[in-house]
């Protein structure tokens, strides 16, 4: 068993590696930070002390590794470095588990080329995850490395949620269905909605809105989730700042027949030239909202149809929880945005939904109430930390081993 208390938490990217040390002992932030840019001329390591002045250094970080070398002189700096007794585990986001993996992961060799397997269903984002716990590995061979992964949550959908209504002979062969994603903090805020309003997470039915650059929605029935808005990939679902969420499918032949687009081309604009980006040319959710109440049409129509998805989805998953205790706005739009949380919930009185405008208005990092006290359904703001989560699952299993 481990005697460290501490647990370094890496989300790397594919140009970025975002990490935070975190005391398990009462959770508190010991340091963070972000590398970006890595492969770039100019990149940038933003590193956070747990006293004194943010310290950034501008530089070329040729690689992953390099970066992680660089991250751990910064932690060594405040004398925390990764040779420190008191780091008891190395946590890692890794963001498609598939089937197999529905709870954190000591890693392994084997472990790795699984992780590996799944890159043809998240070409994005297990590469890179995988670029970090080899790096990892590397500098700190004998220190437990812990994958997390965003799917696990969802791995609980009812056969058939996930499920698409396919040959399930094809579906299996090539491991297509509904996996869900963002599942750490769908988990956290929960769970953290639930002490918000002193309730047992088992007793308590929550919509979970994670509305960020990406975003997703949730539905959690006494702590278990039943339905969520990505599916095979995080292209499902709402709309994103770039990715156009639900389609009809026959859109992709449409462009490949009728535009003479290839797959690579329609990739591309579903994921990234898409969303609120697509429909105005920002997908900065402030910008967005500055420019509709300036009377642009083309940003009205963008923050509409932002809207108008979250709302179908909120009204679908209360049919599927059939009782709703409370409503969770998390991630940079649903912590931060005023004027989305109130749009969202605008008129749904008779579902027992609504949000006092005093309350909604006020910005605070904190857990709080945006709806009024005599509101059926609670209405909150739940900041998310998938760092703690992630450090959280990863030191209970290295203390369990």
């Amino acid at each position: 068993m481990t005697t460290g208390t501490r647990v370094l938490v890496l989300n790397a990217g594919s140009s970025s590696v975002k990490y935070q040390l975190i005391d398990m002992l009462d959770g508190s932030k010991l340091a963070s930070g972000l590398v970006e840019r890595i492969g770039e001329e100019r990149g940038r390591l933003l590193h956070l002390p747990p006293t004194g002045e943010p310290r950034e250094t501008l530089r070329r970080f040729g690689g992953h590794d390099v970066a992680l070398e660089a991250v751990a002189e910064e932690l060594a700096k405040d004398l925390m470095g990764l040779d420190s007794p008191e780091l008891a585990a190395i946590g890692h986001r890794v963001v498609h588990g598939g089937l197999r993996f529905t709870r954190p992961t000591l890693v392994t060799d084997a472990v790795l080329a699984e992780i590996r397997r799944l890159i043809p269903v998240a070409p994005l984002h297990n590469p890179a995850n995988i670029t970090g716990i080899e790096v990892a590995r590397r500098l700190r061979p004998d220190l437990p490395q812990v994958a997390v992964f965003d799917t696990a949550f969802h791995a609980t959908l009812p056969e058939h949620a996930a499920r698409y209504a396919i040959d399930r002979r094809t579906a299996d062969e090539h491991r297509v269905r509904r996996y869900g994603f963002h599942g750490t903090s769908h988990r956290y805020v929960s769970r953290a909605t639930a002490r918000l309003l002193g309730r047992d997470p088992a007793e308590l039915n929550v919509i979970v809105l994670h509305l960020g650059n990406g975003a997703s929605a949730s539905a959690v029935a006494g702590g278990v989730c039943v339905e969520t808005s990505m599916g095979l990939t995080p292209l499902e679902g709402l709309v994103m700042g770039t990715r156009s969420g639900d389609v009809d499918p026959g859109l992709v032949f449409h462009l490949h027949r009728v535009g003479g687009m290839d797959i690579d081309e329609i990739d591309d604009l579903l994921n990234r030239r898409s969303g609120l980006l697509g429909l105005c040319g920002d997908n900065d959710m402030r910008e967005v909202v500055r420019r509709a109440q300036d009377g642009e049409e083309d940003a009205k129509l963008a923050f509409d149809s932002y809207v108008h998805r979250i709302r179908r989805y909120l009204g679908g998953y209360y049919a599927v929880l059939g009782r709703v205790d409370a409503v969770a706005f998390t991630a940079g739009v649903g912590e931060n945005s005023a004027e989305v949380r109130a749009a969202v919930c605008a008129n749904l009185e008779e579902l027992g939904i609504s949000v006092d405008p005093e309350l909604n208005a006020v910005r605070s990092r904190e857990a709080r109430t945006v709806s009024p006290s005599y509101s059926r359904v609670t209405v909150a703001v739940v900041p998310t930390d998938e760092e703690l989560e992630i450090a959280q699952q990863a030191f209970a299993l290295v203390r369990e081993v």
